[in-house]
């Protein structure tokens, strides 16, 4: 695995010792980040189940401002800790032992917001949707802001729910990935909408 593009091209990043963990391969990796950059003028990034923490590594690589980096697993924590400090991105991260939920909970008192959403959780898991849902009641998302989520390809997320609508889905082998885009106003405007036509009927 490595860095595959921007600031830190190239750079090579450490795998989690073990099976536990299901790294996004360089293929899907750049396949991501066509559909959503490829690159950024600033901006805040969350990795909740961070992994090697390639991820948010490559959105700071592709000019992201700062990153979130959350992973439940003492070992994946090590690892992440050491892709940032090899790919010198140090001062820009913010590394968390966490689980997803509590994670939330913490990130919503720090009245912080993100642009770019990581989620990439264990394959077992399919709560994908909940978690967004819950980022959104928490305030944790800015208009606008772009969530990729990579789950097993046999499963099927919604293509809206709440204000998130998919603006694009792939799949890779066993891996399927979506890309939603959180449009507050959007959905706002649309009720106000619907609520016009059902005064005028």
């Amino acid at each position: 695995m490595r860095v595959v593009a921007g600031e830190a091209k190239g750079r090579p990043l450490k795998a989690v010792p073990g099976n536990g963990t299901r790294p996004t391969t360089d293929k899907v990796k750049e396949a991501i980040f066509s559909m959503i950059g490829p690159f950024f003028d600033g901006g805040v990034a969350l990795d909740l189940f961070a992994g090697t923490g390639g991820l948010a590594i490559e959105s700071l690589s592709r000019g992201a401002e700062r990153a979130i980096f959350v992973d439940a697993d003492a070992k994946s924590i090590e690892v992440i800790r050491a892709n940032v400090k090899a790919t010198g991105f140090e001062q820009q991260a913010e590394v968390y032992r966490n689980d997803a939920e509590r994670a939330l909970k913490v990130l919503a008192k720090r009245d912080t917001a993100f642009d770019l959403v990581f989620l990439d959780p264990p394959y077992r898991m399919k709560n994908g949707d909940e978690l967004l849902l819950r980022m959104e009641a928490s305030n944790l998302l800015q208009p606008g802001a772009v969530i990729v989520l990579e789950y097993e390809s046999s499963y099927e997320y919604p293509e809206a729910f709440g204000s998130f609508n998919l603006r694009r889905k792939a799949v890779y082998g066993e891996t399927a990935v979506s890309i939603y885009d959180w449009e507050p106003q959007k959905d706002a405007k649309a009720q106000e909408a619907a609520a016009e036509e059902d005064s005028e009927v």
